[in-house]
């Protein structure tokens, strides 16, 4: 029988917060980490709202413990810290004790660092190392460093699914986990604010000036953050060996792929419907059982239609509350998935629903509308947390209340 898959640790860095209890903290305060960048040299610097992780790339190095280089990209300074955490909640001390897996996501890589200096590269006229830049550009350079620093040395890959990369990370890890080839994989993902992405999504007109509005009427896009986060990943008979304190369990998870278009979803909710069809089939639980779904909620025009009515197909006029909390830490692509997944678990530990902020007017498509108010002392055993990507990209995981 495949072994069960238990979170047993967890480490975050974003906008809203430098740990798992901050993060939680400014949830709970209804406080949003937007305003404009004090770090990306933008024609966009006073225009467009960002969540950005309010320190330099050198107070990072500082905090991470490691030395102020082009080696140590903030994409992979963010992932650091966020790491160190989650080996400190697990009780971890030495890796190298049990085989464990490291599955990062990122889509930018160390291309924070690198945009700065391409022109500096391409030019032949230029003095200066600038080569040593162009290493660090690979998605896949920041998860060695990670791995490097803190003595990861089993399987490591790195996951590039776009907005759903880091909860695809998850899923593999707990793959690795059932099939029995590792007891423990710290899985998750990192992102840096970068100004190729920002002008990326604003040419696709999918960025807003004001703060985004998830499942509103009036909204009008959404707002890029950064940050990382990693959760640890055990089988229960590792968690039961090593007497682990478990937090929640992964007991559902599923991708799926509509191909409807480049970056656009399924009108109709097709493959948001059946990720979380799937997902909460593999769980065992019903819909009855579900109290929460953290919904991708990006508040692009398409994406909310897409979801919500994928909600209302698979839970008809029993849909659960609903909340985006991206109008707190903005979206941080491929490390929204593993961040989303810890609000899901504080969601659970604390038995709390959070906000969805911003929200004014009920979209016209939709019968259902966003959990608008700070949610206490409310049974939340089982949520949902969406992660959708472009390429039609969906993964749903389910997260539960760990039952003996």
């Amino acid at each position: 029988m495949a072994e069960r898959v238990f979170i047993t640790g967890m480490g975050m860095i974003t906008a809203i917060g430098d740990t798992v209890a901050a993060n939680f903290g400014s949830l709970r305060q209804q406080q949003s980490g937007l305003g404009f960048t004090r770090y990306i040299d933008t024609i966009y610097k006073e225009v467009l709202l960002v969540a950005e992780v309010r320190h330099s790339t050198e107070e990072l190095s500082a905090m991470a413990g490691v030395p102020s280089s082009p080696e140590y990209t903030r994409t992979t300074l963010l992932g650091l810290l966020a790491m160190q955490e989650a080996l400190q909640q697990a009780g971890i001390k030495d890796l190298q004790q049990e085989p464990t897996g490291f599955i990062n996501a990122s889509t930018v890589g160390g291309m924070c660092d690198t945009e700065k200096v391409y022109f500096d590269i391409t030019d032949p006229e230029k003095e200066g190392d600038f080569l040593k830049y162009i290493d660090t550009l690979d998605c896949a350079d920041c998860t060695q460093r990670i791995a490097d620093t803190v003595g990861l040395t089993e399987y490591i890959t790195t996951v590039s699914t776009a907005c759903s990369s880091s909860a695809n990370a998850l899923m593999y890890g707990a793959r690795l986990i059932k099939q029995g080839m590792l007891r423990r994989v710290i899985c998750g993902g990192t992102e840096a604010l970068t100004r190729f992405t920002l002008n990326g999504f604003n040419s696709l007109k999918n960025v807003d000036k004001r703060p985004c509005r998830p499942f509103d009427q009036q909204r009008n896009g959404l707002n890029l953050g950064e940050g990382a986060a990693y959760l640890v990943l055990e089988s229960e008979s590792l968690a039961r060996e090593n007497n682990s304190v478990i937090l929640a369990e992964l007991s559902g998870y599923c991708n799926s792929n509509e191909a409807f278009h480049p970056t656009a979803p399924s009108p109709e909710g097709d493959g948001a419907y059946a990720a979380m069809k799937n997902a909460l089939a593999m769980s065992g639980r019903s819909m009855a059982d579900v109290q929460y779904v953290n919904v991708h909620g990006t508040a692009t025009l398409n994406n909310d239609v897409s979801e919500g009515k994928a909600l209302e197909r698979l839970f008809g006029t029993q849909v659960p509350p609903f909340s985006s909390t991206k109008p707190f830490t903005g979206h941080t692509l491929a490390a929204a998935g593993a961040i989303e997944a810890i609000y899901a678990v504080l969601a659970i530990q604390h038995q709390v629903i959070f906000p969805n902020l911003n929200y004014s007017e009920k979209m016209e498509e939709l019968s259902i509308a966003p959990e608008t108010r700070l949610l206490e002392q409310v049974p939340v055993n089982t949520v949902i947390s969406n992660s959708f990507g472009f390429g039609g990209n969906n993964a749903s995981l389910v997260i539960s209340k760990y039952e003996g």
